[in-house]
């Protein structure tokens, strides 16, 4: 039986378009739900997935933009993630990346009192280059910068104090972005950054390099003569909870096949999917949060209010997985907090 609205519920709230309060029998109870309604998916907001409505209304596989699916993806399988940097990078003939090695995700300063940031998924070249993928769902200046802070990180944490300047390797940054962040053209999708001779842009400084993509601007057609990069993209955008038929091309080859193996969503357990529904709240709670700053020109308390929501977020399902006996490593998987600020709920 659908979800019927209760006025009772409905009465004196402050309704906005995303979030109905209904009512729901289940067996004899009555049981009250604010839920929120999206194109993917309709879950409670006590994070309680409504499973008969959601087996109705997804289909097979999980969208690989979650954080949890796209460090499965692409922080689990070297040859994925290889793939996706060869497609993606603007790297030199004859310079394509042949095997990489996993690095701690973490960046942890050396000195307690500085920042202290998680990226996506951190590789290097057996011996080589550096790499730092990020997926950001919603645009704001503070991801540029935290870009910029990340990949200056992964340049300095390389040298220790006797070793020479001349073992440095350089560090590429690729940031997939699903918003659009740019004052660009509507088909200026790829941004590729580099530290380039202000008079003389063909003159370069290796060793840093920022790359860019607005998937929303992504069309096919664009770039028919780079056939992995199309995938990829194509993997990013054409996939998620509403899939029911994938497109032939991902099918047919070998690594965007094993990817959406991956995304089926018989392949996750009950945390996982909790985790998964967890964070797609917080991607549209926070985009509604930006929205409204944006409407009021409050950009300074957006920041601060997104943080500190996306913190304490974070924090009551940690509380949720602990009392369900789950470890602190498998906690800090799935919400981004520490293991000591989870042994301190």
């Amino acid at each position: 039986m659908p979800p019927v609205l209760d006025d009772k519920v409905c009465a004196g709230e402050n309704r906005s378009n995303s979030f109905i309060p209904i009512s729901m029998a289940v067996g004899r109870k009555k049981r009250f739900y604010f839920v929120f309604w999206r194109k993917n998916a309709i879950f409670a907001r006590k994070n309680e997935p409504i499973d008969d409505i959601m087996e109705q209304i997804r289909g097979k596989y999980l969208n690989p933009k979650a954080d949890l699916t796209f460090k499965k993806v692409f922080g689990e399988h070297e040859d994925l993630v290889m793939s996706l940097l060869n497609a993606l990078l603007p790297l030199d003939e004859g310079k394509q990346i042949e095997h990489v090695e996993y690095m701690t995700p973490e960046m942890v300063p050396e000195n307690p009192g500085k920042k202290y940031s998680i990226v996506d998924v951190r590789c290097r070249e057996t011996g080589g280059r550096h790499f730092i993928v990020e997926m950001q769902m919603n645009w704001n200046n503070e991801f540029e910068q935290r870009v910029i802070l990340n990949a200056s990180k992964a340049v300095v944490k390389q040298l220790g104090s006797s070793e020479d300047y001349s073992l440095l390797q350089p560090v590429y940054s690729l940031n997939l972005i699903n918003d659009v962040g740019f004052d660009a053209g509507p088909d200026e999708f790829y941004h590729d950054y580099a530290i380039v001779n202000v008079e003389h842009s063909d003159r370069i400084i290796e060793g840093l390099r920022f790359v860019f993509v607005e998937l929303p601007k992504f069309k096919p057609q664009n770039i028919k003569e780079k056939k992995m990069m199309v995938l990829w993209l194509r993997f990013l955008t054409e996939i998620d909870g509403d899939t029911k038929e994938v497109p032939a091309e991902l099918l047919e080859d070998p690594e965007t096949s094993k990817a959406l193996k991956i995304l089926e969503k018989s392949a996750y357990n009950d945390a996982e999917l909790y985790a998964y529904e967890h964070y797609w709240d917080g991607v549209y709670y926070e985009r509604g949060i930006m929205r409204h700053g944006y409407k009021q020109g409050m950009a300074e308390g957006m920041a601060q209010g997104v943080a500190q929501g996306e913190q304490n977020k974070a924090l009551e399902t940690a509380r949720r997985m602990k009392a369900d006996g789950m470890t602190a490593e498998l906690i800090g998987k799935y919400t981004g907090l520490t293991v000591e600020e989870i042994n301190s709920l």
